[in-house]
């Protein structure tokens, strides 16, 4: 009954980033890659969430539509495509049958218009308290790179390259409200047409789906502050660029190695704030230059080389960053690239995938506070002290990580 309740659950997983991509799901093939029939599939799926994995997907879909519906202005024809409804029509009869209204009658009467050139599109994102928010923006600002992402108050802004998060390149600013537990998302009105894939990826980025208590509890052992978060991310193929840079240096050393990446190969992008103007390169353009032009920005040569191997072989690899993939056949690809460590590896399983389980292997400032707080004199003894904390031991990297502060 466990086996099959865990089986219904990773489905659903699966037909959530279904539905923010707006792809036609195969039952057939996520019936085979979960080991089971389609029958057993639909049968379990139905036991454990009440309705059918369509239903489950149209009504995914459904909520996206509403919250476009509610909190925007966005034609109705450009939210039934936004929220995975492959023509109007067929979203009409979807939400007439769902909710016993039309779209237009849940907005009201006010007319729809679509956004202007600069205007920006905002939606409302609730989470769970509490929520550490002040520990998540501090990773991000001592991370940001200058250009490409900024971080002031409560707000954190950025750009987001084309084929990170839809077809266009856009930028997005989020503003927490902590009295009111939610984020105010506004993003580029080029983004609109992926607006669920957005949402879904701005939800692991900033961690907003956590169950901080469930967490919490689980690290109790840990020195930290409750409502730690696991930072995501929100362009897979930048996060594993800046992991390679930041290899075996300082996290300010491989901010400013990103900087420089982000200058001279980075296209400019026009947005309504002058300290952002760039997205970072894309994969294409990394593969297409001369490992020389990388390394001479100060970058060791090898490191270019990695780079390069992880550009040329992104195709291959952006599958294995979706949403919902296991971390085990990702991690295996990267270690196959020249340059790519388990540590390596790991770590970009860790933040693209949002692995809430990942443990870097042999991660030196873990090791470090472990042997201080537990005496743990090897990763053996890291492994087996850390079992207690599955699965949650990205969240217990954190918080060992943060426990080195003041030694620095």
């Amino acid at each position: 009954m466990d086996a099959s309740r865990t089986l219904a659950r990773q489905a659903a997983d699966w037909l959530d980033a279904q539905a923010a991509s707006g792809e036609a799901p195969s039952l057939t093939a996520l019936a085979a890659r979960l080991g089971v029939s389609d029958r057993h599939l639909r049968r379990i799926f139905q036991a454990e969430h009440g309705v059918t994995p369509v239903q489950y997907l149209q009504t995914r879909r459904l909520l996206t539509a509403k919250q476009l519906l509610t909190d925007t202005r966005l034609p109705v024809s450009q939210i039934a495509l936004a929220s995975g409804f492959r023509s109007l029509r067929r979203f009409n009869a979807a939400f007439a049958g769902s909710y016993r209204m039309s779209p237009t009658r849940l907005r009201g009467d006010a007319p729809s218009e679509a956004p202007r050139d600069g205007d920006a599109v905002g939606i409302t994102l609730g989470y769970r308290e509490p929520y550490d928010t002040a520990r998540l923006l501090r990773f991000l600002a001592q991370r940001a790179i200058p250009g490409i992402e900024d971080v002031g108050g409560l707000t954190v802004r950025r750009t987001v390259r084309a084929g990170a998060a839809g077809d266009a390149a856009g930028w997005v600013e989020a503003t927490f409200q902590p009295d009111a537990s939610r984020v105010r998302l506004a993003f580029a009105p080029s983004l609109t047409p992926s607006s669920a894939k957005l949402i879904a990826a701005v939800r692991r980025w900033l961690d907003l789906d956590a169950a901080p208590q469930t967490i919490d509890a689980a690290l109790d052992p840990l020195p930290g502050e409750p409502g730690l978060r696991l930072p995501g991310s929100i362009d897979a193929f930048e996060l594993a660029v800046r992991a390679i840079l930041g290899q075996q240096v300082t996290v300010a050393a491989a901010r400013t190695l990103a900087r420089r990446l982000v200058e001279r190969f980075g296209q400019p992008l026009a947005t309504p704030w002058p300290a952002i103007d760039r997205v970072f390169p894309a994969p294409d353009a990394i593969a297409a230059t001369r490992v020389e032009r990388i390394a001479e920005l100060g970058i060791i040569r090898t490191r270019a080389q990695a780079i390069m191997a992880l550009a040329a072989q992104w195709t291959a690899l952006a599958p294995l960053v979706a949403a919902h993939q296991p971390p085990e056949p990702l991690i295996a690809a990267l270690c196959e690239l020249p340059g790519v460590g388990p540590w390596t590896a790991h770590y970009i399983a860790m933040r693209a995938l949002s692995w809430p389980d990942a443990f870097p292997p042999n991660d030196v400032a873990v090791l470090k506070a472990m042997r201080r707080l537990f005496d743990c004199a090897s990763q053996r003894d890291a492994d087996r002290a850390a079992q207690a904390w599955q699965p949650w031991r990205a969240y217990a990297v954190l918080r060992l990580w943060n426990s080195l502060e003041n030694d620095q």
